[in-house]
């Protein structure tokens, strides 16, 4: 047997200042350093603490591991500040790299002083001819070249195609697959690896993959799979299916935890492709793209269930949630409300929901896998959401508190890339929400990212997300500045701080 002994420092939401650890499990937490060592003398390990917070780990229940890790040496444009910017990071990497294809993330035209995209043409000339795929911050559209339209033409075809401007639906879907099959295995694997390590600098010791066949493949997911880093990596396959076999099927296929995560109901309001009831303020043409009808919905709901699985989907528009409601309300018709709880369904995002709905979600025992870092960075009466929607819509967004107290269960993500593996930021982002009254209390934001995290992916065990006896050993030790100094999850050290608590 191992064990480990952390002594002076500050456990949260306790009183205590020590905690013992037992292969892999804690087993004591009290108070006093020197109640601690006679209790575990000759320990395998003894951290001095000094006063440092130990906390559950954080999990991240919304990720995309690989497009997120080739961002570390990549084209990454999340700090471009104007369209001449994100032109010329273009060009300087087109030239760094020749004969490659030029995979970038991040712009953001409401944020540049130009408001509007680079144009194909502008990509072929910065990238001097070569296959450029540049995903907007929330990756459904891009701007691509006219090279990476070669290696698609079906694109020029599919709903979402947009002349010189950059695709989404179909077409993008098309063009990002395009993109994907020029990154090697090699290159992929470094990606995971860099991305499964920043997460653990960051407290994260659990990961919630959302992959899908427009998203990442198949080999993607294995290959994630595969490594051993120590960062659980909970994996979830976003493809629609009719009947529990199929669900079988396709969770053999891909070794998925469930049919869940960004199996989209719609798009993203900021490339206009959410569904919505009324047309968007700054697009009168358009309401966005639904991808999934309740029919549709209710066939998958039900699969899952009787496969008894998770189903979930990816869900951002009002129009969207009511085509979700509906089909879970549909689903209940078959099946019986005990029957949808026993399986922790979850919906991605779910920022546009009402108070009724809401409990009616709750009902069914569905968790809301949301991001408050969406609402730090696009909320606000001069933000993206309130440019898209006007004002009045944009207020009632990601109302997190309304969510709680209707009984929805919560689990906090980044969905990175689109947004950063910052859990501290993310629970400072849940507290302090730009419309009034829809923030949380800390306890309850940081439960989210810790313990909602686990419920999220079906965890029945109550203490997972806690640290008190019995509970896996799975925590982050931070500094007064919210600096990670040691990452450990089921008693395994992830990451550590050199010198930091020796």
């Amino acid at each position: 047997m191992s064990t480990s002994l952390l002594v002076g420092g500050r456990i949260r939401s306790s009183t205590t200042t020590a905690m013992a650890v037992r292969d892999g499990v804690v087993v004591w937490v009290g108070r006093g350093d020197e109640a601690a060592r006679t209790r575990f003398d000759g320990a395998d390990e003894v951290l001095e603490c000094r006063g440092a917070l130990v906390a559950p780990a954080f999990v991240d229940a919304h990720v995309h591991a690989t497009s997120t890790g080739l961002l570390a040496g990549g084209l990454d444009l999340t700090g471009c500040a104007s369209l001449a910017d994100c032109l010329d990071t273009v060009a300087r990497h087109a030239a760094a790299h020749p004969g490659t294809v030029l995979c970038g993330h991040g712009w953001d035209e409401t944020a540049w002083p130009e408001r509007r995209p680079p144009s194909r043409g502008e990509l072929d000339r910065a990238a001097r001819g070569a296959a450029v795929y540049l995903s907007r911050i929330d990756v459904h559209s891009a701007a691509v070249s006219s090279a990476l339209l070669e290696r698609t033409p079906e694109a020029i075809s599919a709903d979402g195609w947009a002349g010189d401007g950059p695709l989404s639906q179909e077409a993008h879907h098309s063009a990002r697959r395009a993109a994907r099959e020029s990154i090697g295995p090699g290159q992929r694997a470094a990606a995971q690896l860099a991305f499964l390590a920043h997460a653990a600098t960051h407290g994260v010791a659990v990961v919630h993959e959302c992959a899908g066949p427009d998203i990442s493949g198949i080999d993607d997911l294995a290959d994630l799979l595969a490594l051993d880093t120590g960062v659980e990596v909970v994996p979830y396959w976003g493809q629609a299916v009719t009947t529990a076999a199929q669900a079988a099927e396709l969770l053999a296929a891909t070794g998925a935890h469930g049919l869940a995560g960004d199996l989209f109901c719609d798009g993203a309001l900021g490339s206009r492709t959410a569904a919505l009831r009324e047309p968007y303020t700054d697009a009168p043409a358009t309401c966005g793209a639904a991808y999934q009808d309740a029919e549709a919905i209710t066939a998958h709901v039900v699969a899952c269930t009787r496969a008894r699985t998770q189903a979930g989907f990816h869900v951002i528009g009002d129009a969207a949630t009511d085509a979700v409601v509906a089909g879970f309300a549909a689903a209940e018709a078959q099946l019986g409300a005990a029957a949808l709880r026993a399986c922790t369904h979850r919906l991605e995002h779910l920022e546009m929901v009402s108070a009724q709905q809401a409990a009616q979600l709750a009902r069914w025992g569905v968790v809301a896998s949301v991001q408050p870092a969406f609402d730090a960075a696009w909320g606000g009466p001069d933000g993206m959401y309130a440019l898209r929607l006007g004002a009045s819509r944009a207020a009632a967004m990601n109302p997190f508190a309304m969510l709680a107290d209707a009984g929805v269960r919560l689990a906090f993500g980044s969905d990175a890339p689109v947004t950063a593996v910052d859990p501290w930021a993310a629970v400072r982002a849940a507290v302090s929400h730009r419309t009034p009254g829809s923030g949380l209390g800390e306890d309850v934001a940081f439960a989210a990212h810790t313990r909602g995290g686990h419920r999220a992916a079906g965890v029945t065990d109550p203490a997972a997300g806690t640290l008190v006896p019995g509970a896996p050993a799975s925590y982050a030790v931070w500094d007064g500045d919210g600096t990670c100094l040691r990452t450990v999850h089921r008693g395994r050290t992830l990451f550590e701080r050199e010198g930091a608590l020796r």
